[in-house]
């Protein structure tokens, strides 16, 4: 059972101008003549964290980690703004140009899986892999599981405390009542629908690992921006159109795919990651029958890391 490498510092880091008010953290690990991988953190909003780095062999691999345009260490924090995917798939070009990259392995999870499938269809000949992590295919099915009628009925008391952050009166369409309090002008309804979003978030990602906050805590501004961004890309149906990903599969069949997904993943389920095999029969794909949605536990952990080692291993074995 494999698991994560040693804890490890960046050698360098930069921001990355992007034209716009926008400047996207960039960090690099591991090994600087090593084969380059980039790591799609999840969300929209979520940010990269230092243990992100450790699913890479430090010998073998440049590992490159970069906050999303308005998460993480990236500046401004929460801005909305020419802040699309399409944006986001270009600041993936920009980074990949800027460090003289030819190609390289793209490594993504939930959201993150999302935009490495996305960015993978619009640039793949400078794709070399792609490993995707508990498969988000950013349909409306995806979201209304998550946000209408589906993980409701697995939490629904953690459910019912979203409802009753948000009007009587608009409680049916309950992604619409959420981005209008998110933006109303009630300081209070805004930071309550915040709250509740979040937690519901963390519940179903976490299941029984959840712990309910205190009920007293403070909702800061930065919680409200996260909340905001992710109603954002909600709202907007991800900036693509209905099915994209899984209809401009065709475009990645001569990629070296493997995807991983969690039996008991409640944000994105299974059935996600079974459809994206469907469409790329080619891809090696793995079921954690234990595993949930996060990235952590010894299955998972195993799985991924063992995912970027065969990697290497096959391009040492072809090169």
């Amino acid at each position: 059972m494999k698991t994560l490498y040693p804890e490890l510092a960046p050698y360098h880091h930069f921001f990355l101008e992007t034209g716009s008010q926008h400047q996207v953290y960039v960090e690099l690990s591991g090994n600087p003549e090593g084969f380059p991988v980039i790591f799609l953190h999840g969300g929209p909003c979520s940010g990269t964290k230092p243990d992100h780095r450790r699913f890479f062999n430090p010998e073998y691999y440049q590992i490159i980690l970069f906050d999303q345009r308005g998460c993480g260490q990236s500046l401004p924090f929460g801005e909305l703004e020419h802040n699309t995917t399409q944006d986001l798939i270009a600041d993936m070009e920009s980074i990949r140009q800027t460090l003289a990259i030819e190609q390289w392995l793209v490594f993504g999870g939930s959201w993150g899986a999302a935009l490495a499938l996305l960015y993978a269809q619009q640039h793949t000949e400078q794709v070399a892999g792609l490993i995707v992590r508990a498969v988000f295919l950013a349909r409306q099915a995806d979201l209304d599981w998550f946000a209408q009628d589906g993980a409701n009925r697995i939490y629904p008391e953690q459910w019912q405390k979203l409802i009753d952050s948000l009007p009587e009166s608009a409680r049916a369409q309950p992604t619409q009542a959420l981005y209008d309090a998110l933006w109303g002008a009630d300081e209070l309804a805004k930071r309550r629908a915040a709250k509740e979003w979040m937690a519901w978030g963390a519940q179903v990602a976490l299941g029984n690992a959840y712990q309910a906050c205190d009920q007293n805590e403070h909702v800061t501004e930065k919680m409200v921006k996260q909340a905001r961004m992710e109603l954002h890309y909600a709202q907007q149906h991800y900036f693509i159109k209905e099915n994209q990903i899984l209809e401009n599969c065709v475009l990645l069949s001569a990629i070296n795919t493997v995807i991983i997904h969690g039996r008991q993943d409640l944000v994105c389920p299974i059935e996600a990651g079974m459809r994206l095999q469907l469409a790329l029969p080619q891809a090696q794909y793995q079921i954690l029958p234990n595993a949930g949605h996060i990235a952590q536990g010894a299955d998972m952990i195993d799985a991924l890391v063992s995912a970027t080692d065969q990697f290497i291993e096959l391009r040492c074995r072809s090169g």
